[in-house]
């Protein structure tokens, strides 16, 4: 099987083609980016897939990041996914953002809880935790970061992505015993086509994952009275 992984829900624009079991992908690229998402993905997708021998035609699925991330980054992502799914008619999946980032920490035996935190801004994280066991402690939610210290227990946790250092110095104000893993606040596209290659089309939808409303709202006295 070879998957065909996308990122852009985080501060990056990634993109990688790997054959199931491998270790390293065929072929990748990611360029560090807060915004410029849309100019930059299709002519990255067309670079990695002319590396690949047979490319478009060789795919057998399509992995996409699905949030939670930036609105606009996801829904950039998604659409590049659907329409490549659609054009080489092959099923397209859904990777949840704290996945991939808690992947590579979760996939070896561990003695510590793992926790994935993306900073949400205002005191706020969207977090998932796995227990050694495989045990889901917290789902994906968007929590503060009291909250999630207050979930952690009195065992060791490792910390992974942007909120990590938040979370660490509450923890550490507190006494416990938590560890922040030095990888890049962003997933590895290698471990996004590895969940990609495991996951249901029919239960990892490529839909966006939102856990909080868009800050933009429409203000009520600049609406347009109905007809």
């Amino acid at each position: 099987m070879r998957i065909l992984a996308i990122d852009t829900a985080l501060g990056q624009c990634a993109v990688g083609v790997l054959d199931r079991g491998a270790v390293a992908p065929l072929a990748s690229e990611t360029i560090a980016m807060e915004r410029g998402h849309a100019e930059a993905l299709l002519p990255m997708l067309d670079r990695v897939i002319s590396r690949v021998e047979g490319r478009f035609a060789s795919l057998s699925k399509v992995a996409v990041t699905v949030g939670p991330g930036s609105f606009t980054g996801l829904r950039i992502g998604i659409s590049a996914a659907r329409a490549v799914g659609l054009a080489a008619g092959i099923p397209v999946v859904g990777v949840t953002t704290l996945s991939a980032l808690m992947a590579p920490l979760i996939a070896y035996p561990r003695q510590r809880l793992v926790v994935a935190a993306i900073d949400a801004r205002g005191g706020r994280v969207y977090a998932q935790a796995i227990a050694p066991n495989g045990r889901t402690i917290i789902p994906p939610s968007i929590l503060t970061v009291r909250e999630i210290v207050r979930s952690l227990g009195s065992s060791g946790v490792l910390l992974v992505g942007s909120g990590a250092s938040a979370i660490a110095a509450e923890a550490w104000a507190v006494g416990l015993d938590v560890r922040v893993h030095d990888a890049p606040p962003v997933p590895e596209i290698a471990w996004v086509a590895r969940l990609g290659a495991v996951a249901r089309p029919e239960h990892a939808l490529p839909k966006p994952l939102y856990l909080a409303p868009p800050d933009a709202r429409p203000q009520d006295g600049a609406r347009l009275p109905h007809q």
